[in-house]
Formats: structure tokens, sequence, C-alpha cells
């Protein structure tokens, strides 16, 4: 028996692994490895998939030092730079994306934090499209406090999206503008007023082996049940423009073992996954049982119709719920 299938047996026996065994077996071969991952993934999560759009509600002119981001304003970008969108154009993009089997709504904004007035902006978007579309809203607004996530919960959003971005340890390299224990304090301030939280990071900034574990282990103590992993895809004029893009056997090795560490959990293909010849398919059959789909933020996005295709191709459900 490889090492994968003793590990993945723990797991599938209601065992938890350790970061001594995590990292070995990131050395694991990867055919075996991804297998028993998919596995791990019917036992716990079964066929259900959770497929998110996005909106760019607020682009450009962040005042966050982000390496990667295309909207900061430290960096020349050409991105588009506007300010929040109305909540009657928030309301009809997610019509459009309802309409074409999205199953969360995803508001995205850019800056440390949207002010309180924007929030009440935010709110009366998120009332309308619970009201008049069947699908689940989510938002990304920022680092908020409890007060401001009470107020989104209240209007029905039911999750919000803070990503770690990588482990504690390296995010100084990535952004020195905000701490990681303020990302933390985010995040559980969401949790305190009843919001789910989706959370995950950027694989291919600089980071170790090490620090892709550990921002899974933090993952795992805050309870996120909601995991995104983004490949970095280099945009012109951020520090991190000339890095090299990692690959897809390293993307499904990472997607992998993350499975065995967070084997509950919807594990996202998100940015990034367009670089890929075969657009993740490879990805969901490694653990993976979640996608952003549609136009992404300031990157090329995929067709949700097509991508709608794909899962049911790879025998996916994918999940619906009511706001």
């Amino acid at each position: 028996m490889n090492y994968s299938d003793i590990l993945g047996n723990k797991v599938l026996s209601g065992g938890t692994i350790t970061r001594e065994e995590a990292l070995k077996l990131c050395n694991e071969p990867l055919e075996e490895l991804c297998a028993k991952a998919d596995e791990i993934r019917r036992k716990f999560c079964g066929n259900k998939f959770d497929v998110c759009t996005i909106i760019n509600g607020k682009s450009g002119r962040c005042s966050e030092d982000c390496k990667f981001c295309a909207q900061s304003s430290h960096y020349r970008t050409g991105v588009d730079k506007y300010s929040l969108l109305s909540a009657e154009e928030m309301l009809q993009r997610a019509k459009e994306d309802d309409i074409n089997g999205s199953a969360h709504y995803g508001i995205v904004t850019s800056g440390k934090a949207l002010s309180d007035e924007e929030i009440d902006a935010v709110c009366e978007a998120v009332r309308r499209i619970v009201t008049e579309t069947n699908i689940a809203v989510c938002a990304s607004l920022g680092l908020l406090n409890e007060s401001q996530y009470g107020k989104l919960k209240e209007a029905g959003v039911v999750r919000v999206h803070n990503n770690l971005e990588t482990s504690e340890r390296f995010f100084p390299n990535v952004c020195t503008t905000h701490r990681y224990s303020e990302k933390i304090n985010a995040i559980r301030s969401a949790q305190n007023a009843g919001l789910e939280v989706c959370s995950g990071g950027i694989m291919g900034i600089g980071e170790s082996t090490e620090d892709r574990i550990d921002m899974a282990l933090s993952l795992r103590e805050l309870g996120i049940d909601s995991v995104p992993i983004n490949m970095l895809t280099p945009v012109a004029g951020t520090p991190l423009a000339l890095r090299e893009v990692i690959g897809g056997e390293e993307l499904r090795r990472i997607i992998a073992v993350y499975r065995f560490m967070l084997p509950n959990a919807s594990i996202r293909v998100a940015g990034g996954r367009g670089l890929l010849a075969d657009k993740g398919r490879k990805c969901f059959a490694s653990g993976a049982n979640a996608s952003i789909s549609g136009n992404m933020l300031t990157t090329s996005g995929y067709d949700l119709k097509g991508d709608m295709k794909l899962f049911a191709e790879l025998g996916f459900r994918i999940e619906y719920r009511s706001n």
C-alpha cells in the first residue's frame, strides 16, 4: 500500500493528517495521490458541485499593494477604474447568471474596505437580487467589521470572501499595507455575524510547499468550508508580471493535498483555470468540487454555459439553495 493510500484511509476513517504527513504527501506519485483525493471527495462531498460567478462591483484605485493585483494604485496596469456600480447594474448581471445556472453570485469590490455608505448601497442591491432571482449572494468587500457584516447578512448575503492568499510567514512578501492578522480578524468577525466564509489563496507567487501547507492548516483552524485555489495569472505592471506560471500537474497536486487536509470543503478551482489546456478537467478528478465561472475581475473568464456542460459531463450535480 502506498503512502497516499495509507493517509487517505486515515482521512476516510475520520482521522486528521498532520503538517508533517501533509508535507510528505506532497512528494507522492501524482496519479495515486489524485485518485485517493477524489475518493475522499466522493466520501465526504458526494457529487455536489458549487459554481460561483462574480461581478467586479468597484474597480481599481486600491490603496493596498498586493503584488499580484491589477487593481492596486501602486502599479500601472491599465485596469478599468470606476466607483461602485448601481444596484440596477448588479441586479442585471445577477439575473443573467441566475438564468445560466450559477449557484452563487459574488459582488467583489476593490479597496481595503468599503465605507458604511457603500455598504448600505451594496445592501440595497443584495435585497433586490434576493427578491428578484433565485441565486445565492456572496460578497467580497474588504476587511469589514462585525457590524458591517451583520448588515450584509440581514440584507441577504449568505457568504463572504476573504482570501488569506498564503501563509502568515510569507504574507509580508505579498502585501505590506495590511497585516495577516487583519484578515484573520475580518474572517472571525464575519463568522460571528453568522456568515459563511470563503477563503483560500494564490499559488505560484513565490511561496514554498511549506507555505501552502501552512495556509491549509490556517483554513482548517478557522473552519473554512469554501476554499478557492487560484493560480497566478501574471499581470503586466505588477511586481509578479514576469513570474513563471505553475503547471497543471502542480496545481492538481496542490488540490489533492488540500482535499486530504480539508475533506469536507468545497475546494474551488478559481483564477488561472483558463491557462490550463483542459480548463481544469483533470483538477476536477483530483479532489476539486467547485469553481468560479463566467467573467473574472480583470482577467479573461470562462463561458458559463460551456462550464455547466463540462461539470455535468464529469458527473457533478450543481448544488443550489434558496437565500
